[in-house]
């Protein structure tokens, strides 16, 4: 608790997210763009899971192009009609026939109308004119042939719903399959229209079963959903795919299914489902279909739509009219006839394509139907909504300010995770489609917002800790305050660190040669270059010396490889001054050396100086130390020279070593060693030389002056140009001359810085 009190004004900001995404989830702000984004979340993962193969027990007879080019332009002779009508139920002898289109106005296309209106008028007097007339009718009343052919037969005729016309009809509408009454007083927010368009009195006659077939667009224009049931002028009517299902299970009465009242109040107006109900009373069996509040349902896509599509066998309608389909190939199928020719219109927007026959639509809901296998956004998504949104959003307002950002961001994937992978279970074993992309919203927006207010905040104690700091402090020792400020202290305090202290060689000679601004230029270049090198070793830089530069390592930072990190800074110290000199020499500037010396052991590290005056550094025996070393290395003509103790810490490198030394201010001797490089980089030359160094070194401490002559006199064939074999040269004919006094312990004394 005391925690969030803490970061009460980061979790009001994460909050922020939440509370617009409730307010659109309720419609108080709607926001169409993530209306947009859970489509497109819908369509993707639609297109990703459909099963795009064949459903062979829906056929589509398609007016195509080619029929049209054969048999003429749409619409055709009634008499096609019929006939198609009895090649399917005769030769083919199919299941059950649908038409996704409406035969709205009469056919005259056989001129008995013409004939009719001269037999009772300019003909009328005519002997036997209207007799032949009347004896034609039968042959050139294309209604009627059609009428015969649909008569008795498992047929649902399409028509169409419209709010355009001003409540204008046409034709004759089926009976409605639900009345008001069955609502018991409630009302059902189904789809509305005030118009029609249905077929003429002979058809709708002979064939008594319809359905519209009307879709409902979204406002991308996209097709996803078609409604069950549509109302007109207080009655309920069924749709095309609808009629056709009831009619393959035996005519079912259609019943509201309503959710159970005890969560509900009585006026809820949606559907839970479209009930299916036959049988009696005591007996019967109900088949419930969800729906949405619209009374509709998603079409369940099976693949691209089309002839070349695949999900549904498409059977051009010439082909059956000029009897090019092999009798009983379609035996025992549901067909539906409609077209995909473009001239037709009737070429819809889906997820699944630009350009998908309307027909396959109707085609997908009835397999879906068959299969049991509806999608639908049921009504309780609202609430489904709003449990998902409060829940993450909470996790995330109260969690995400008390981590850091790589934990903040792992809680953050946890919780889309968990949100998205519901939402596909829910999907994909219960066919229920419920929103997401307000939540992702809300995740990512509470994440980059808790994010944001984080780095503003401690952007801010940065800057004041540097104003305040700043003229005395490292940086790094400001990036460790800023990480935990309330428990950071300046105060001195003594610990294991690793301090170097680099001298540049022949300084003195080179400012007497060379122009102050040269001497400048020099000293910055080289200075900016090897503090970049000991930077990047998570080195800290204590002070400029004039041609001496002074770093640690382990404060204020804990690093426990402090040791390894400074040897490591000094050989590639080492190779940056050697560039340099490569450099200078193509410039006709002057070569520069350096010296480095390196030890590790306690030392006190804190904010020292006076009051007009202070930094952060280092103090103590084991620094004055470093510094005595970094006056060997000349001596022992090296550019590094480290102490036992570094040494002993950063044993990954190969080490020579130089010397027992007692330096000035030290009682106790040191033993001095200078990396030579790894194991990776080691030549065998210098192998060899390792091998003979150890000898001449033991016989030297033995005062064995003939073995270490031998010795260093093969060293110097291997390497006539190293300053230590020189050194000890020079060493054992001292010793010859004046012998050691007694007690020597091996270890060289110098009494000068």
């Amino acid at each position: 608790m005391q925690a969030l009190t803490k970061h009460g004004p980061r979790v009001a900001v994460t909050l922020l997210p939440l509370i617009f995404a409730i307010l659109h989830a309720v419609g108080m702000v709607p926001m169409g763009l993530l209306q947009r984004l859970d489509d497109i979340i819908y369509d993707t993962r639609l297109r990703a899971t459909m099963p795009a193969t064949l459903d062979d027990r829906v056929v589509i007879v398609d007016i195509d192009e080619k029929s049209l080019a054969e048999v003429g332009r749409w619409p055709w002779s009634r008499h096609h009609m019929a006939r198609l009508v009895d090649t399917l139920f005769e030769d083919q002898r199919i299941a059950l026939l649908g038409f996704d289109t409406v035969f709205a106005e009469p056919d005259d296309s056989s001129g008995l109308r013409q004939l009719q209106q001269l037999a009772s008028g300019a003909l009328a007097n005519q002997p036997g004119f209207a007799e032949r007339v009347q004896s034609l009718q039968p042959e050139l009343d294309y209604d009627a042939q059609f009428a015969r052919a649909l008569q008795g037969r498992p047929v649902v005729l399409g028509y169409y719903f419209t709010s355009d016309r001003d409540g204008r009809t046409s034709g004759v509408l089926p009976a409605p399959v639900m009345q008001p009454e069955a609502l018991g007083g409630r009302t059902v927010l189904a789809t509305r229209w005030d118009g029609f368009g249905a077929n003429i009195a002979p058809l709708a006659q002979a064939a008594p079963r319809a359905g519209f077939f009307n879709a409902i667009t979204a406002r991308d224009g996209v097709v996803r959903s078609l409604p069950l049931l549509a109302e007109h002028q207080g009655r309920y009517y069924e749709s095309l795919s609808l009629a056709m299902f009831r009619l393959l299970l035996g005519s079912p009465q259609v019943e509201p299914g309503f959710p159970v009242e005890r969560f509900l109040t009585h006026d809820y107006q949606a559907l839970e489902s479209v009930r299916l109900t036959q049988g009696t009373p005591s007996v019967a069996t109900s088949l419930a279909i969800p729906v949405d509040d619209r009374v509709a349902t998603l079409v369940p896509f099976r693949g691209p739509g089309g002839p070349q599509g695949g999900s549904f066998t498409y059977v051009s309608a010439v082909d059956l009219l000029a009897g090019r389909v092999p009798a009983g190939q379609l035996h025992n199928k549901i067909v539906l006839v409609g077209t995909s020719a473009p001239g037709l219109l009737d070429l819809r927007v889906t997820p699944v394509g630009a350009t998908y026959p309307g027909v396959e639509t109707h085609a997908n809901l009835i397999a879906g139907l068959l299969d049991g296998q509806i999608i639908t956004q049921p009504d309780y998504a609202l609430g489904y909504e709003l449990v998902v949104l409060v829940a993450s959003g909470l996790v995330l307002a109260l969690v995400l300010p008390l981590l850091s950002a790589a934990r903040a961001v792992a809680l953050s994937l946890g919780v889309v995770t968990v949100v998205v992978g519901l939402n596909f279970w829910l999907y994909l074993g219960h066919g229920l489609v419920l929103p997401l992309a307000c939540t992702l919203v809300m995740a990512a927006l509470a994440f980059a917002l808790n994010m944001s207010y984080g780095y503003l905040v401690e952007s801010r104690a940065k800057r004041e800790l540097a104003q305040l700091f700043g003229t005395y402090v490292p940086p790094e020792l400001v990036d460790e305050m800023v990480k935990d400020p309330d428990s950071y202290t300046m105060t001195a305090a003594t610990r294991e660190l690793t301090v170097m202290f680099c001298d540049m060689r022949g300084f003195t000679q080179l400012s007497e040669t060379m122009e102050p601004t040269q001497l400048q230029a020099l000293l910055n270049t080289v200075f900016s270059r090897l503090t970049v090198v000991i930077r990047s070793h998570r080195g800290t830089i204590d002070k400029y010396m004039g041609d001496c530069i002074m770093a640690f390592w382990g404060a204020p930072v804990d690093t426990h490889n402090h040791a390894s990190l400074a040897v490591q800074t000094a050989l590639e110290m080492a190779e940056t001054v050697q560039q340099i000199n490569r450099e200078h020499a193509a410039q006709g500037l002057p070569a520069i050396g350096v010296g480095m010396g390196i030890n590790t052991g306690a030392m006190c590290v804190g904010d020292m100086g006076s009051d007009m005056r202070r930094s952060y550094t280092v103090v103590g025996d084991a620094v004055n130390l470093g510094a005595r070393l970094e006056g060997l290395s000349r001596v022992y003509g090296v550019d590094v020279v480290v102490s036992e103790t570094t040494q002993a810490q950063a044993r990954q490198f190969v080490w020579q070593e130089l010397d027992r030394v007692r330096v000035k201010g030290k009682a106790t001797a040191v033993t001095i060693y200078t990396p030579v490089g790894t194991l990776a980089t080691l030549s065998p030359a210098q192998t060899e030389e390792l091998r003979g160094w150890s000898p001449a070194l033991k016989a030297w401490r033995a005062q064995d002056w003939d073995a270490c002559d031998l010795h260093l006199l093969s060293l110097q064939r291997q390497n006539a140009e190293k300053v230590l074999y020189r050194l000890y040269a020079e060493r054992v004919a001292s010793g010859r001359l004046t012998p050691s006094p007694a007690g020597w312990d091996g270890a060289t004394t110098f009494d000068t810085k």
